[in-house]
């Protein structure tokens, strides 16, 4: 017993007429009764009385005829179901990434995802950057938010976001009068860095290429801690320009740009190639981009970290 045979038996039932279901459903009689005569067979019961010239349902064929209608009427809400899904995304997403990530960068992205799609659940891991790769690998997460370079071949890499490190300093610094700097004046200052990482890793190699010795303060695990102690007064900081918007606009720290070198860092969002992407997945890589994504052509003459 097929869908094919049991929309047969419904025309043949709805017109009284062999001939008339073929027209309908575009076969030939004969495939039509052969359908039936199948169908019959299967059911273990006559369909339909073909005494007088007429056809007429049995007894049992007008049982057979609600639940065949049934279920025709469930296939086709099966596809419709199946296609809803198709057209409007669902389930749920799992993406990795580190905490300035987590707190500057996927907060809108998220808000602009849930609204556009409500129905698909999203959720944060927020791991530092080698976790995050180990996470997406082992498919423990759909997608990971890190920065470049990535160069595993296991992983497709979508650009993102490109920010560029700044200077923040406490309100009332000599440096927050300037709009820029040079590296050799924030040397003079007591740094509050990175305890580890990679942008720790390229601030230390930019003092040492310009053999100049700074002093630090302190090596704190965290940007929002380097923010605080900085605002304290304690000393000047290295952070992603888009991780301290908000304190600028409150009047919390200044920001100064670096007048003789630029340092980027180019957020990449990552995810196994082997990965089959549903709808709702192919929706947050689209999102992502539009919702954070800087024009590259900004990015010329910057150092990357």
């Amino acid at each position: 017993m097929d869908f094919e045979q049991l929309k047969a038996f419904v025309e043949v039932a709805r017109n009284a007429s062999f001939s008339r279901a073929a027209e309908k459903l575009f076969r030939t009689q004969p495939a039509i009764s052969a359908q039936i005569r199948a169908l019959e067979e299967d059911v273990g019961a006559r369909l339909f009385d073909r005494t007088g010239g007429r056809v007429t349902l049995t007894v049992g064929g007008k049982i057979f005829l609600q639940y065949a209608e049934e279920s025709l009427q469930a296939r086709r809400n099966i596809i419709r179901a199946v296609a809803e899904v198709a057209r409007t995304p669902r389930g749920e997403l799992v993406v990795s990434a580190n905490e300035a990530s987590c707190l500057y960068i996927l907060p809108q992205v998220f808000a602009q995802f849930k609204r556009k799609y409500p129905r698909v659940s999203v959720s944060i891991a927020r791991n530092e950057r080698s976790r995050t790769v180990e996470a997406v690998l082992a498919q423990e997460v759909d997608f990971g938010v890190v920065a470049q370079p990535i160069n595993d071949p296991r992983l497709t890499v979508v650009p993102v976001h490109q920010d560029e490190m700044v200077v923040i300093t406490p309100v009332g610094h000599p440096l927050a009068a300037k709009r820029s700097t040079p590296l050799a004046q924030v040397a003079a200052f007591p740094l509050i860095l990175p305890k580890q990482g990679r942008t720790r890793d390229a601030i230390d190699q930019l003092f040492s290429r310009r053999q100049l010795k700074p002093e630090i303060s302190m090596e704190l695990e965290s940007n929002e801690l380097i923010k605080r102690f900085a605002a304290a007064g304690v000393g000047v900081g290295f952070l992603a320009r888009s991780n301290a918007v908000a304190e600028l606009a409150a009047g919390l720290l200044g920001v100064v740009e670096l007048e003789d070198v630029r340092i980027a860092r180019d957020l990449v969002l990552v995810y196994r190639k082997d990965k089959s992407l549903s709808r709702a997945a192919q929706a947050f890589i689209e999102i992502m981009q539009s919702s954070v994504g800087v024009p590259r052509s900004s990015s010329s003459g910057l150092k990357r970290v």
